[in-house]
């Protein structure tokens, strides 16, 4: 099975045009359905390809409006790829959205969703027990976590999900799951003041990072991303698709296709063992 086989044709991927503002791209971003958006620039001779905006570019980078300074380079295939070939770039990369090209022309868009699906219809091997498969290490936040904190720990973690833990007669308990896709949905960026000098969190605050201080005594214009008030339980999904170690990559392949998620938690018994991601899945090609 090809690239082209698996692929969203140039004609139907969704893309915003250069010049262009963040907010071009938000506004798909915020729907939770797209990881990143296909920047191109009109010529006179059609559309060029320039490259992709991603959820985690817009979060990092809240002070940026020009679309053209939020483009990400990163790797590219051809129509005539083949899907294995395709799941090393992925790997590789960590590439969820990789752009088909032809020179400068954008051909379409293959996603790790493609792959997923690829692997759920048994066009991709899918026979690979997920307890092989599965990530051991996984990332945690608390319950009571705030919600502007959780999004720092998801960013340094480097990873799109937190599984939510709390605690219930002195033991911890999985209750639920929260991702970057949910933290977009409800992000604002705002304006403000900050004054130099000023420690950037409150010395009071619990839940601060550090007390940074900056030099001078000034005030300069600000742009942030806040997040409502609130902790992660309050945003979390409670009801969570869980599976085994003996299940196939195929079977969590169509779980993942089945309720729109990226990452599985792996459980023995009632234990928390591993995460199964959707680009787990692709080691089994």
């Amino acid at each position: 099975m090809n690239v082209a086989d698996a692929m969203t044709p140039g004609d139907e991927v969704v893309t915003v045009s250069l010049p262009g503002s963040r907010d071009d791209a938000l506004e798909y971003l915020r729907t939770g359905e797209f990881s990143s958006v296909a920047v191109v620039k009109p010529t006179d001779d059609g559309e060029v390809f320039r490259g992709l905006v991603s959820r985690e570019g817009l979060i990092n980078n809240p002070d940026e409006d020009q679309l053209a300074l939020l483009v990400e380079e990163g790797p590219t295939v051809t129509a005539d790829t083949s899907l294995d070939e395709l799941a090393a770039v992925m790997r590789e990369h960590d590439a969820r959205r990789v752009p088909v090209v032809d020179g400068d022309t954008l051909d379409g868009i293959v996603t790790i969703t493609d792959v997923v699906r690829a692997i759920a219809e048994g066009d991709a091997d899918g026979e690979s027990a997920v307890g092989d498969l599965a990530t051991r290490t996984v990332n945690c936040v608390y319950t009571e976590t705030p919600l502007a904190v959780v999004e720092r720990e998801l960013s340094f973690a480097d990873v799109p999900y937190g599984i939510v833990v709390g605690e219930d007669d002195d033991e911890v308990d999985v209750v639920g799951i929260i991702t970057e896709a949910d933290l977009i949905e409800v992000a604002e960026v705002v304006e403000g003041e900050g004054q130099t000098g000023d420690s950037i969190a409150d010395e009071d605050d619990d839940w601060k990072w550090e007390g940074i201080k900056a030099v001078g005594n000034r005030y300069i214009p600000t742009r942030d991303v806040q997040f409502p008030e609130g902790t992660a339980s309050e945003f979390m999904s409670e009801e969570m698709v869980t599976v085994s170690r003996t299940k196939t990559a195929q079977f969590a392949a169509r779980q993942m296709l089945k309720h729109d998620i990226e990452q599985i938690p792996l459980m023995s018994g009632s234990d928390l063992v591993g995460i199964v991601q959707d680009m787990d899945l692709l080691k089994s090609l």
